[in-house]
């Protein structure tokens, strides 16, 4: 049995070192190490080994420089001595302690900021284009580089949702709403730089705070605070009812930039008793909603009902969902975030909690790359990234925002999108993945 030393005296603990990352595999040995061993003794413990392996599979990358690892025991995180966890956690340390071991996710670095003329409310990336949301009552089109590509007017109140329907090549279609009460459907064609308002959805009574479309792109869900859920069509091809009067119109009006046709939602589902605050899609006919009324509902869209509530002590302002981990993540008044699993029938116990914001989580997304991680914004003027593993603290404190964040997303994986309150879009690299900085003379940090 190896020995590691940290330390004169004190007691010893048997360790078995595994990982999942190949190339940072070392033979799995037990090793008599210190009580008080600290992570960066395990971490230059894994290098001094790495250094010393002779194995062809070990990659050379890992055996030239030294490697910041973390280490979990039993799925959490080890972030006191090894004999403080082991005794907090009420695990034995008679017998050998398995622990495996990670790469440290790297910090997230700042890639610009962007500022508009108003709060940035709303913030969804798509491949190398970002679509935003202002008080100014506008939604603008940008490239991952922060130059404008286009602004879009229409709404006449500040914008408060913003998401991509589809985008290929040349034709972009994207859905804003607002506290003007409505939704509209966008078109942007990038090879003549032109744009259109080609539906506006009309059918709640108070502000649009929340919309989501579905994986095929032909629906859209609404949250309003007038406390109900509309499904939506993203038909752009047909005939709407009031195609041929809008088309009377534009002939007479001779332009070529009508008036946005009228669109009625598909469905209605009503039973929250507070302002919807958030919503997002599930499965294919399986709807999310958010509520100020201390509640997540469930709804059955294709039987246009309600099937199950998640329910919480306090107002719920935002969520996301996790295509990986199948976990919802929540954001509350009570400055908690707490993961649920809407899949089990004691759907009401929470799963975790995460904490660490002093204001409101305004704000939350899930890594569209790696299910344990998830970004946060709050009042407390804090971006946050988590590792659900380490509950107790965030990985990583983005610093730069000086007032509250009102949207976060990490659609793009290698970028974290942050709006806020001080008139800004904030921009980090996810860490880890290397992103070309803008040139000096691009619009980025303007």
């Amino acid at each position: 049995m190896a020995s590691v030393n940290s330390g004169p005296g004190g007691s010893r603990l048997q360790a078995k070192f595994f990982t999942s990352q190949e190339r940072y595999a070392v033979a799995e040995t037990p090793f008599s190490v210190p009580a008080n061993v600290a992570v960066s003794d395990l971490s230059d413990l894994i290098n001094k080994l790495l250094h010393q392996e002779k194995d062809a599979d070990i990659s050379e990358e890992a055996k030239a420089k030294n490697v910041d690892f973390d280490f979990l025991i039993n799925g959490e995180f080890l972030r006191v001595s090894l004999g403080e966890h082991l005794e907090e956690k009420g695990v034995s340390t008679e017998t050998v302690v398995d622990i495996e071991y990670v790469e440290k996710f790297p910090s997230p670095k700042p890639f610009g900021s962007v500022l508009h003329d108003d709060w940035v409310s709303a913030v969804q990336g798509l491949d190398n284009r970002i679509i935003t949301g202002c008080y100014d009552n506008h939604v603008r089109l940008w490239s991952t580089e922060g130059e404008v590509l286009a602004t879009f007017e229409h709404h006449t109140d500040p914008v408060k949702s913003v998401a991509w329907i589809r985008k290929d090549s040349n034709r972009h279609l994207f859905v804003s709403s607002s506290h003007d009460q409505t939704l509209l459907l966008w078109e942007w064609l990038e090879e003549t730089k032109t744009q259109r308002c080609l539906f506006c959805c009309r059918g709640h009574a108070r502000s649009v705070d929340s919309i989501a479309v579905d994986d095929s792109g032909s629906r859209i869900c609404s949250g309003s605070f007038d406390k109900s859920i509309k499904i939506w069509s993203t038909e752009t091809e047909g005939k709407d009812e009031s195609t041929e009067e809008i088309e009377q119109e534009r002939k007479k009006a001779k332009t070529d930039s009508p008036k946005p046709l009228t669109r009625t939602p598909l469905i209605t589902l009503e039973g929250h008793k507070e302002a919807v605050s958030a919503v997002l899609w599930l499965s294919e006919n399986e709807v999310c909603s958010a509520s100020w009324d201390h509640t997540m509902n469930l709804w059955d869209v294709s039987a246009a009902a309600h099937s199950s509530s998640l329910t919480g002590t306090k107002a719920f302002l935002c969520m996301s969902y996790s295509e990986q981990s199948r976990l919802l993540a929540s954001g509350s008044v009570d400055r908690h975030i707490r993961l649920w699993d809407p899949r089990l029938q004691e759907a009401t116990v929470v799963r975790s909690s995460l904490t660490h914001h002093s204001g409101w989580v305004s704000t939350v997304a899930w890594s569209p790359a790696n299910q344990h991680h998830l970004i946060s914004g709050g009042y407390d003027n804090n971006l946050k990234m988590w590792d659900i593993r380490s509950p107790k603290a965030p990985l990583y404190d983005m610093s730069g925002i000086r007032d509250k964040v009102l949207s976060v997303d990490w659609s793009i994986p290698e970028l974290l999108l942050c709006g806020a309150a001080d008139n800004n879009l904030h921009v980090f690299t996810s860490g880890g993945v290397r992103v070309s900085p803008p040139e000096e003379s691009e619009t980025m940090e303007r």
